[in-house]
């Protein structure tokens, strides 16, 4: 050691470089303030097992995940985890088993809000307006196959929209999503919860079979999830608006154009046809045919609009009234 032969000793600095390990990057304390208010659910329903001389009742357990949203014990979870069930148990991580009852259920986002009566119920960490953008890093949490609680990451492959029209649109993600994960918690790098896991993208082969497409899967946003879950408490269910026509944009100009109208819709008591172009409502000028079936969506069944409408060149003023999608 020649230093040392000279006098010079050993540097402090080799004691106090930093190790390898220290610089390492983990998600651990995220996963900890997230993790805990994930929930496995098990939906139980009896079936009738037909035989050849009589039937007799069959348990079908079904598998899926949920996500506490409130310290008092709301849960949201997959409409298709929970559909028919008889019964609905909520497993919590601090080895609490619950009772769950259906408070409500949304096909269209197919989402389904439970309530659960627990004692120091974890509720995940939510902001209000959670920035996702495309390349932010995720992490699915849920129950695939009753593993038990099982964590995978990913990035934003696309973001979701947040209007009550997207049925759809949800948040895409190669976080990987497997049976039993429908219904579970999909947060960012700081734990906060950024949509509810729903599917994956499925496609059928050429013996007629569905199989699943890895990379692709969904979950439903969380700004549009939280309005769901506040519809369904206040109201019992989703109250969404809709005028019966079909739309889409013009390229290089404002307005919707109608390609299609629904026979006996409140459209079509107005009087609006195809190749109508929607202007403005209320005043508003138009600008994105998803945008406007957001806000049609968002109006109480009941108001009346005033359409501004461009037809073969004259511009007409049309009122209608809205009706309650669905009634």
């Amino acid at each position: 050691m020649p230093n040392l032969r000279n006098g010079q000793g050993l540097s402090t600095d080799w004691f106090s470089s930093q190790s390898v390990s220290a610089s390492r990057h983990s998600y651990s304390q995220a996963i900890s303030r997230s993790a805990p208010a994930v929930v496995n659910i098990y939906s139980v329903s009896i079936e009738n097992d037909v035989g050849i001389y009589r039937s007799r009742p069959r348990e079908r357990t079904s598998l899926g995940s949920g996500v506490i949203m409130t310290e008092s014990g709301y849960i949201l979870t997959c409409n298709h985890v929970v559909q028919n069930a008889d019964s609905i148990l909520v497993a919590v991580q601090d080895g609490q088993i619950l009772d769950a009852q259906i408070v409500g259920t949304d096909p269209y986002t197919d989402l389904a809000v439970l309530k659960v009566k627990g004692e120091n119920l974890h509720k995940i960490p939510q902001s209000e307006q959670p920035q996702v953008d495309v390349g932010d890093m995720v992490m699915a949490i849920g129950n695939p196959f009753d593993l038990g609680q099982t964590v995978t990451h990913g990035i934003v492959s696309r973001a979701g929209r947040n209007g009550l029209s997207n049925f759809v649109d949800f948040i895409q993600t190669d976080a990987v999503l497997n049976q039993g994960n429908s219904g579970g918690a999909l947060v960012d790098s700081t734990g906060n919860l950024v949509g509810i896991t729903n599917a994956n993208f499925q496609v059928r082969d050429s013996r007629n079979g569905v199989r699943n497409v890895d990379g692709i899967n969904f979950a439903v946003p969380y700004e549009l999830a939280h309005r769901v879950m506040d519809e369904i408490i206040t109201n019992g269910k989703v109250v969404r608006g809709q005028l019966g026509f079909i739309g889409g944009e013009i390229r290089g100009r404002s307005g919707v154009i109608i390609t299609a109208v629904a026979k006996q819709s409140p459209a079509a008591e107005a009087g609006l046809r195809p190749n109508d172009i929607i202007m403005a409502i209320n005043g508003t000028t138009l600008e994105s045919s998803a945008k406007t079936l957001d806000m049609i969506a968002e109006t109480r069944p009941g108001t009346q609009l005033d359409l501004l409408i461009s037809r073969d060149g004259e511009t007409i003023d049309i009122t209608v009234t809205v009706a309650e999608l669905g009634s």
